[in-house]
């Protein structure tokens, strides 16, 4: 089973439970934080191995959070995976621009999901 930690910051409560649920499933140990500040302060206190962002959070967006968390002291290798309904066309590229590594889609494939994350933590890995 794999012990990896991600932090999932979402403000939907039923895509947290989702996301949740399917990743647990495969052994990870999932944090969630449901707004920006928790989010950045969740970062802080347990270290992630990985965090999933939703672009569209309240008050600040994930945007301006991946640059948030990337100016943290040692989260500058963490993954940070947009988890988003932003599909249009520059939106993928955004997220990018903005420090996120990657870039899911919603509504979630839960039989792609953990491949993705795997992928993603294989990449950081591979890095350190």
């Amino acid at each position: 089973m794999n012990q990896a930690r991600i932090l999932y910051i979402e403000d939907e409560p039923v895509n947290r439970m989702l996301v949740q649920r399917v990743l647990a499933a495969e052994g990870y140990r999932v944090e969630e934080a449901q707004d920006g500040p928790s989010g950045l302060e969740k970062a802080r206190q347990c270290s992630p191995d990985l965090i999933l962002l939703d672009i569209n959070l309240p008050g600040i967006d994930g945007y301006q959070m991946a640059e948030k968390l990337r100016a943290i002291p040692g989260m500058e290798n963490i993954p940070i995976v947009a988890l988003t309904a932003n599909v249009m066309e520059g939106d993928r590229e955004r997220s990018i621009g903005a420090g996120c590594n990657g870039y899911i889609q919603k509504p979630i494939d839960v039989d792609k999901l953990p491949d993705q994350i795997r992928a993603f933590l294989g990449q950081s890995q591979r890095r350190a």
